[in-house]
């Protein structure tokens, strides 16, 4: 089971000791003076006001707080067997394998360190079509990689146990919920906060909202050809309550129809847009593990619901020059049904 504060707590210091590594990585000349060359090119055009010491801080952050997440989403998968292989740990014989697999690998590959056996779990998520976007090219980890010996010391803090034998931070959860990635994400990363005015939409104000803006049209329009857009959707908090309603009524009201097709339908009725890739990733993540959650099934590999299709369902809209970012933490909900706009 998750304990959150326990886990937030952990997990900052991990933030801190991986920023730590990367600020002695970025002044080997792989580093150094690429990231000079594009903070200087920065400056002329106006998107850095900041010194060069203050900018790389800031993209360390980023850096340090993404390769911890992502190493989050790979034991929450581990623990709840959403994917095959194991990298890192995992419950009962979990733990083992992953350690009988990093010993094969390293067999095969004696001049690799633990950060490319890491970097093995990253690129399987990259393959995945629910996982892609929590890695894909506009992730922060991309930019730059910590040495070999902090993801060993972040691998040894994932391995931990307690007194009791059983480890630390344990992600099993039959319900596989998954409200504390965004939860997380939150509280580990400031950028995000202030960027993209990143803060948590509390459940019950989620479902005072859904109550009065989804309940009202789904009573006036029909459920076939349904849709909902949220314009600033974070990690999918409103989203995922939207669908969990919308299969509500499917069931309800289709009976008839396979479990698969009503949630099929549910999720097509579904559409997400944010300024955070990063988030929309998460959105992404979670709706395809609702939807397995649904129809009873648990791999992520093989997932028998289209959901997202690339680019669709949640895009990254970018800001134009000079313009404010839409919301400022405000969340709209706009609804349509067969084509017109209400």
């Amino acid at each position: 089971m998750i304990a959150p504060d326990a886990l937030v707590a952990d997990l900052k210091k991990q933030v801190l000791a991986l920023e730590a590594d990367l600020r002695e990585r970025i002044t080997l000349p792989d580093f150094d003076g690429p990231w000079r060359q594009e903070h200087a090119a920065a400056q002329p055009g106006d998107r850095t006001a900041a010194t060069y010491t203050a900018w790389a801080d800031d993209r360390l952050t980023q850096a340090a707080v993404s390769w911890v997440l992502t190493t989050v989403f790979v034991r929450f998968c581990e623990d709840n067997h959403l994917l095959a292989p194991v990298w890192i740990s995992g419950p009962g014989t979990r733990r083992q394998e992953a350690l009988d697999a990093q010993l094969a690998y390293f067999r095969a590959h004696p001049e690799h360190t633990d950060r490319e056996w890491v970097e093995q779990a990253i690129a399987h998520l990259a393959a995945t079509p629910a996982t892609a976007g929590l890695v894909d090219d506009q992730a922060m980890l991309h930019t730059v990689s910590p040495s070999g010996q902090a993801v060993t010391r972040l691998l040894e803090f994932w391995r931990r146990r307690n007194d009791a034998g059983n480890l630390a931070h344990d992600f099993t959860d039959p319900t596989l919920d998954t409200r504390f990635l965004g939860d997380l994400y939150q509280d580990l990363s400031e950028h995000a906060k202030k960027t993209y005015a990143l803060l948590q939409t509390p459940e019950f104000v989620e479902e005072f909202i859904l109550d009065r803006t989804l309940e009202p049209a789904l009573n006036d329009r029909p459920l076939d050809g349904f849709k909902l857009i949220d314009p600033a959707c974070g990690s999918g908090h409103f989203l995922l309550g939207a669908f969990r309603r919308l299969l509500n009524r499917w069931d309800a009201e289709a009976p008839g129809l396979g479990v698969r097709e009503r949630v099929q339908l549910a999720l097509d009725a579904v559409w997400g847009v944010d300024l955070n890739p990063f988030a929309a990733a998460i959105a992404r993540f979670r709706l395809t593990v609702a939807a397995l959650q649904a129809i009873g099934r648990r791999s992520l590999e093989d997932a028998p619901v289209q959901h997202p299709r690339a680019g669709r369902r949640l895009a990254v809209v970018q800001p134009r020059p000079g313009r404010p970012l839409p919301g400022q933490g405000r969340l709209r909900l706009r609804h349509r049904a067969q084509g017109r706009p209400r």
